[in-house]
């Protein structure tokens, strides 16, 4: 083992030490299959947190390999023929997505890292006999890619493939936003609110503290199952998440119509038209009651949905029929004792039953029922989408903003979710297939 790691090694820096050679003679066209075969990697399991724990030069093959982006790159072909030879448009493409993975966010450290690093240049397609392209190429390229909307497609089209694949279940969706600073000036309030870029944005943290920022928010609809986006929208900080729950609801289901069953959202997505608009769908929304503007709640009833008794104690649920969820007598099920019995309220031994449609408050009422084991089973999914968002800001880089305006922050974003749509997709091909005995 010691002799062939011993022996690879030669290999690499023989070859290396070849490329230079040819270089300096302009000669390199009959080394180009051997160059590439020497990155073919074993195929393993891995998940997107263990393929960034591979070097650059195992991880970035296997990326690409399941990515063909040429149909995408023939949208950002010149239209004139005159003039030098231009850059592989396929290639920039591939270097733009390998900059987030690699932790590179401006354009001015990727063309310093194609110059300097030979095996990242021919990874991302770039022959290595030639000047990489200047940063004001990447910049006009990625102009391109913003107003043709390139990023967008590829990632609704791989968004596609994970769900072909099995990759993306999309039985359960969490939805939620996190915040990303802007590289724009800082304004005061009054001159950025209606520019449509970005603004001051304000919320609570765990521990009550308010915390403001200059910049956008990214709101997210993630397989619960998967962890993976299946839909994002940027906005200005200001705006309330609550709001941008219908596009993403819309975005999902126009992927694939009544897969989705339940859509997972915090109390910031506690308004009405959030759960009628899942109710439209086919779908239950998860979500719990903002109480801090409710004076009290419905007579008969707690904040909850859970029907009183005669005596005001909380009925106890006992699963649903249907539509209608069903309670029982409180003391008949040992919860309370009432002082009057069972009798009072119903002259049989099962005693007093009584059954809500869902369908008539579609806020209040939820099946499963608030709070019972399954709803809480159902709502700890949210954290999906927690993960999600802590990939992209933290793992890559959502947050490290170094372009301006909504739109170009918008498709930095999106190349930011496809390499976690991609690693899956890598991940998906790189596991072994099950043999039958």
């Amino acid at each position: 083992m010691v002799r062939q790691s011993f022996a690879n090694s030669l290999i690499v820096m023989s070859l290396l030490s070849c490329i230079n050679d040819h270089l300096l003679n302009g000669k390199f066209n009959h080394l180009h299959k051997t160059f590439y075969a020497l990155y073919i990697l074993q195929p393993s399991l891995f998940s997107f947190e263990e393929l960034q724990k591979l070097e650059s030069k195992e991880r970035l093959p296997l990326f690409f390999s399941v990515l063909d982006l040429r149909p995408y790159a023939k949208e950002l072909r010149s239209i004139t023929p005159q003039g030098a030879t231009g850059h592989s448009r396929e290639a920039i493409l591939r270097s733009l997505l390998a900059a987030p993975f690699e932790g590179i966010s401006q354009f001015t450290a990727l063309h310093l890292r194609l110059t300097s690093d030979l095996r990242f240049r021919y990874q991302c397609g770039f022959p290595i006999d030639r000047p990489v392209p200047s940063i004001a190429t990447f910049s006009r390229v990625f102009a391109q890619i913003v107003q043709k909307s390139v990023a967008e497609k590829l990632f609704y089209d791989l968004v596609m493939q994970c769900r072909e694949e099995g990759i993306i279940t999309g039985t359960t969706i969490a939805i939620d936003s996190t915040a990303i600073d802007a590289y724009e000036k800082k304004q005061p309030k009054s001159r950025c609110q209606g520019t449509g870029n970005a603004t001051w944005g304000a919320k609570f943290d765990s521990f009550g503290n308010k915390i403001t920022w200059f910049g956008y928010k990214i709101h997210l609809a993630v397989d619960a199952d998967s962890e993976l986006p299946v839909a994002l929208e940027v906005t200005p900080a200001h705006v309330n998440d609550g709001d941008m729950a219908p596009p993403l609801l819309a975005q999902v289901n126009n992927q694939a119509k009544e897969v989705c069953k339940n859509y997972v959202m915090d109390g910031g997505y506690d308004h009405l038209k959030n759960y009628e608009i899942a109710h439209q769908y086919k779908a239950q929304a998860i979500i719990p009651l903002n109480l801090r503007n409710e004076k009290e709640p419905p007579a008969g009833y707690t904040s909850n949905g859970t029907p009183r008794c005669s005596m005001g104690f909380e009925m106890v649920y006992a699963g649903a029929d249907g539509t209608h969820l069903k309670f029982r007598c409180p003391h008949v099920m040992g919860k309370v004792e009432c002082p009057h019995g069972s009798a009072w309220c119903s002259s049989s031994n099962y005693g007093m039953v009584v059954k809500v449609n869902a369908h008539d408050d579609l806020r209040r009422f939820s099946l499963p029922h608030r709070d019972t084991k399954n709803w809480k089973k159902m709502y700890h999914k949210r954290t999906s989408v927690e993960r999600c968002n802590a990939r992209l800001k933290e793992n890559l880089t959502a947050n490290d903003l170094h372009v301006g305006g909504i739109q170009k922050v918008k498709t930095y974003v999106y190349l930011n979710a496809i390499v976690l749509l991609v690693s899956a997709l890598t991940g998906k091909k790189a596991k072994p297939s099950k043999k039958t005995a």
